[in-house]
C-alpha cells in the first residue's frame, strides 16, 4: 500500500477483508485500499452507497451480470444493497467513499 502518501498510511487500518486505511468522516467512511494482482472479492453487498476512484491499476466490477472495467482516474458507484463482485488482474489502489444511509 505504499502507493499512498505517508500521511494516508498513518491512518488507522480498516478492519475488513482487504488492506485499507480508514478515515472516518461525518456520514461517510473513506477507505484508501490496495489490492495485489490476482485479488478476487466474492459477490456481496453493502448497506452503504459506495463511490470510488481508481488511483492505480484497474478494477473489474461485476453487477447485474455485467462486467465493467475502471482504470486509473475513473470513478464508479455501487448503490446500497446492490450485489457485486470485484477482481484485480494487476496491482490496484483506490479511494472509496462509503456513504451511510440517511
Amino acid at each position: 500500500m505504499t502507493h499512498f502518501p505517508e500521511r494516508i498510511q498513518s491512518l488507522p487500518a480498516f478492519d475488513g477483508p482487504f488492506d485499507a486505511f480508514k478515515l472516518a468522516a461525518q456520514g461517510c467512511d473513506v477507505l484508501f485500499a490496495s489490492y495485489p494482482a490476482g485479488t478476487e472479492i466474492s459477490p456481496h453487498f453493502h448497506e452503504t452507497d459506495n463511490v470510488g476512484v481508481i488511483t492505480q491499476g484497474e478494477l473489474i466490477l461485476t453487477m447485474d451480470g455485467q462486467e465493467t472495467r475502471y482504470k486509473t482516474g475513473e470513478w464508479y458507484r455501487v448503490s446500497a444493497g446492490a450485489v457485486h463482485s470485484a477482481r484485480f488482474v494487476e496491482e490496484t489502489s483506490e479511494i472509496e467513499f462509503w456513504f451511510k444511509a440517511l
